[in-house]
């Protein structure tokens, strides 16, 4: 299978448990005002790849990523902007060099990932960026919905979930809006963790890179306090919250 890879990376403890080879798909249907990583936006932002060439790549440090308890997460982008390459990389991470597997997408090319794709997923990282829908199009100039199912249809199939939700003093902070994202998490009964991300400002010199305007430029980033406060919601909903 051909597609368009931007990059991969060794991460520790960001993009699901342990050490983990991570391959960043090019391409995302969403524009989310704090994207930290813009340069994935077009399919034309990767190169040309195969699913070799990466399952190789992960191949070289497999007997490291197991020692960690680690495993191999396919993101972006929007990993399932590219369903083909997506399902198979999980495929032959998991079923050739044994590794556990995770998906990190925001939900909303849901309906893209096939049954034998989730079949071989052992994490979804599932980012909820807002409840108030009016609020969620702000952020990301998409509807909330095609998010909603897809974490419903994860529940049915009973794959653990890992919700990803970014605190942005004067956007997402809201108590109703965090209220919502808890309770709808808590619903679900395979959210086995919460991260609740406070918002950065890490991403802002790629926006300056693209010549375009970042938009929370002028936007703090969230006291200790406000993240501590958000997370407690999640916590009194019985969830795992980190």
């Amino acid at each position: 299978m051909d597609g368009r890879l931007h990059s991969w990376d060794l991460s520790t403890g960001v993009d699901g448990p342990g050490t983990r080879f991570v391959a960043f798909l090019a391409g995302c249907p969403l524009r989310c005002q704090y994207c930290h990583n813009p340069d994935t936006r077009y399919l034309a932002d990767g190169r040309p790849v195969t699913a070799d060439e990466v399952v190789r790549e992960a191949a070289k440090y497999t007997s490291f990523i197991r020692a960690s308890g680690g495993g191999a997460t396919v993101s972006g982008g929007e990993p399932l902007l590219q369903p083909g390459l997506t399902g198979e990389l999980l495929h032959r991470f998991k079923h050739e060099l044994g590794l556990h597997t995770a998906l990190d997408t925001s939900g909303h090319l849901g309906a893209k990932a096939d049954d034998a794709l989730l079949a071989d997923t052992d994490l979804v990282l599932l980012d909820i960026k807002s409840w108030d829908r009016a609020l969620y199009r702000r952020v990301t100039g998409r509807g909330l919905s095609p998010t909603l199912d897809f974490a419903r249809r994860l529940a049915g199939l009973g794959t653990e979930v890992h919700v990803r939700f970014v605190l942005v003093p004067g956007l997402t902070d809201p108590a109703a809006n965090v209220e919502g994202v808890a309770a709808f998490a808590a619903s679900l009964g395979n959210v086995t963790r919460v991260d609740v991300l406070p918002f950065h400002k890490l991403g802002a010199a790629k926006w300056s890179a693209l010549g375009l305007d970042f938009p929370l430029a002028a936007t703090p980033v969230p006291t200790a306090g406000q993240t501590a406060a958000a997370r407690a919601v999640f916590t009194a909903h019985g969830l795992y919250t980190v």
